[in-house]
């Protein structure tokens, strides 16, 4: 792992460039409102330049407020030529394309075409809409009326993509029904091939300069070749990944397998309803399919227990789970018999046909991967596991390490890869990601926050809190936060580590705003969409938000609204998760500490990403408390805090208080005419 400087004086030939475009009296400072040159900003924006000319790989870590998305858009828009940009989320996503490059384009009066291109299950399908509208299959009212929206929005928009209709939630079972997946596409055989969004965005992405597209859609693209991307990548001279840290996550879920059972009862259904459409002369279909769904849903109740996650060797040799699996490969293997006789009789049967075959090969596979004992197959360096859940289980075959399959992909033309992100180190240490991604001996860099923590910011660690174990934790956390959050005037989120905790303090609150008859809005995460929650919170000015993982990053709330963050607990993973347990295994074997090497700076770069939420403007201030004694009582929390933003620390609530009550203070004299 390299520290090198930005860039060589070989390659820092676009230096003088970036200094007169982030200049105060630069092309920025002119077009966009309340820009101000940041000298993090530009030596980044540099480096990335550098990185570009000479075709390197930069890792680059900014801190909160340097303004990361500007440091690569320039040097991007200018001299990336073909430029992937993939960001964390479709939210990300839209912005980037909506707002901050058109924002930058416009500026710099760059002359790149830009096309957006997301997974196809955000395109309306033509062929799925028409097929829906005919077959009449919906139950609720809501999705009649939702359905009626749809079809009207399919003949004014030129995208298609689901994003553009509000009135529609995304979460809406009926999206389902109008959207393709890859196994349900008809392809070039379709009808409404040459309007198809899908490809539509295709092309357009192919003609483009710039692509954004998101993490999933890159991965998706690289394990399943079907996004489109594929297309792009031997062109691209420029590839930016926003929001970095969240790669190893997600690259892990498309590099792995997973079967579900609910895929199984899905193509059972479908199977049904194409049979008696288009062949129902040809088998009783009820009876074909029955077995199979039988065998499905008894391979769920394999698993009593409501959530189950279990390696394949902690599950006992005498499970009904083995016989069972063996029994739907069988089934499977009949329904898959009877769809070669009659696909000739219809496209959509073919197609089930072609799934059949793939989830029974799955099935096959993933029993293969396991010896006769249950003990993964050396060599395989994969992780067999099975998660159920109410209704559905699944069979995963994780890869124990992304690093040697991404390094392929990198193998290859020349090209610059740059990743960015404010949570990357580990006090300045990149080596846990570089090794995470296989990112070994390139250069990886850090710019600091420009903003004043000292003054901005203050931690709080409650005294007497009991073990985190404990049973009456959560209660306990709501106790010390009470005198908080009044301290505040609400202006709070309250972070947990699971979801059974964001209901217990969901409850616990309710109960002493209303017993103390505190006037701050309670917002939930469950009771609305995350957009919508966040919009409520930042209307009222003084709402309390309890969340849980899906708050801790990529929420931005500026302003006196959000002055308080509460952690309930250091975020460490779950200790059943079978691929953790992998990985630490792994790590052992070679002489390294787990938990040093592996479970503790991962914890750090996630208490970062929630701790990132508090200071996101130079005019903002607020308390960040984290309620873990853990941060004070383990050796290891010294390294923890060392890593999170400098603010100044206290143990004393009476010190809390006295910020918050400086912090009004201040206010009422800023209001004073």
């Amino acid at each position: 792992m390299t520290e090198q400087s930005a860039s060589s004086p070989a390659e820092g030939n676009h230096d003088a460039d970036v200094e007169q475009l982030f200049d105060a009296n630069g092309p920025l400072s002119q077009a966009v409102p309340g820009f101000r040159p940041r000298q993090s900003q530009t030596e980044m924006a540099k480096a990335i330049a550098a990185a570009i000319a000479g075709q390197k790989t930069l890792i680059a870590e900014a801190g909160t407020g340097t303004g990361k998305t500007f440091a690569y858009l320039v040097p991007a828009l200018l001299w990336g030529g073909k430029a992937i940009l993939s960001t964390g989320t479709k939210n990300l996503q839209d912005q980037l394309y909506l707002r901050d490059i058109p924002t930058v384009r416009k500026a710099l009066n760059a002359p790149v075409s830009v096309a957006l291109l997301k997974g196809r299950a955000n395109y309306v399908c033509h062929f799925h809409l028409e097929r829906t509208l005919q077959n009449g299959r919906l139950t609720s009212r809501e999705d009649v009326g939702y359905l009626r929206e749809i079809s009207r929005f399919i003949k004014t928009t030129s995208s298609g993509d689901k994003a553009e209709l509000s009135r529609v939630p995304e979460s809406a079972p009926v999206w389902n029904l109008v959207t393709s997946t890859r196994d349900t596409c008809l392809g070039a055989e379709c009808q409404y091939y040459q309007d198809c969004f899908v490809m539509k965005a295709r092309k357009e992405a192919q003609q483009a300069d710039v692509v954004v597209v998101n993490h999933h859609l890159f991965f998706a693209d690289v394990a399943l070749k079907d996004t489109g991307v594929a297309e792009l990548l031997p062109s691209a001279n420029t590839i930016i990944f926003d929001e970095a840290h969240q790669l190893p996550e997600t690259a892990t879920l498309f590099f792995g397998e997973t079967i579900s059972t609910s895929q199984v009862l899905e193509l059972c259904r479908d199977v049904l309803a194409e049979g008696l459409a288009h062949a129902r002369d040809g088998a009783e279909w009820a009876k074909v399919v029955a077995p199979v769904e039988r065998a499905a849903r008894d391979l769920r109740l394999a698993f009593p227990q409501d959530v189950v996650r279990l390696a394949v060797n902690q599950i006992a040799p005498s499970s009904a789970f083995f016989p069972t699996l063996e029994k739907l490969k069988n089934e499977l293997d009949a329904m898959t018999a009877v769809l070669e006789k009659q696909a000739e009789r219809a496209e959509t049967i073919e197609q089930c046909r072609t799934r059949a075959i793939e989830l029974g090969n799955k099935l096959e596979a993933w029993t293969k991967a396991q010896g006769s004992n249950g003990e993964v197959v050396p060599g395989q360096e994969r992780v067999l596991w099975v998660e159920a859940f109410s209704s559905s289980l699944q069979l995963h075959q994780t890869p124990l390490s992304i690093a040697p399959i991404f390094s392929k992909q990198r193998e290859g033309s020349p090209r610059a890869w740059i990743f960015t992100s404010a949570t990357l180190a580990v006090k300045n240490d990149f080596s846990h990601y570089t090794s995470q991604m296989g990112l070994w001996d390139e250069p990886a860099q850090s710019w600091p926050s420009p903003f004043d923590y000292g003054r901005q910011g203050l931690l709080y660690v409650p005294e007497h809190l009991p073990e985190p174990n404990s049973f009456e934790y959560t209660d306990a956390v709501v106790d010390a936060a009470l005198p908080v959050i009044e301290a505040s005037g609400g202006r709070a989120f309250l972070l947990c580590t699971t979801i059974r905790a964001v209901n217990r303090a969901a409850e616990r609150l309710r109960e002493e705003f209303d017993k103390r008859k505190l006037p701050f809005p309670l917002l939930v995460q469950g009771e609305a969409g995350r957009t919508e929650l966040l919009d409520r919170f930042r209307a009222a000015g003084n709402a309390v938000l309890i969340g849980s993982q899906s708050f801790w990053e990529g929420v931005d709330v500026r302003g006196q609204a959000l002055s308080l963050v509460i952690i309930d607990k250091l975020p460490f993973s779950p200790p059943d998760d079978p691929v953790l347990a992998a990985r630490i295994d792994a790590l052992e074997k070679r002489g390294l500490n787990g938990f040093v090497h592996h479970q503790l700076p991962e914890t750090i770069i996630n208490l970062k990403q929630g701790a990132g939420r508090l200071i996101r403007d130079e005019t903002d201030r607020g308390v960040l408390m984290i309620c873990d004694p853990r941060l004070i009582s383990k050796p290891y929390g010294r390294r923890i805090w060392q890593s999170l933003p400098p603010f100044k620390r206290t143990r004393d609530a009476a010190v809390v208080e006295a910020f918050f009550l400086g912090e009004a203070q201040a206010s009422r004299a800023a209001q004073v005419p």
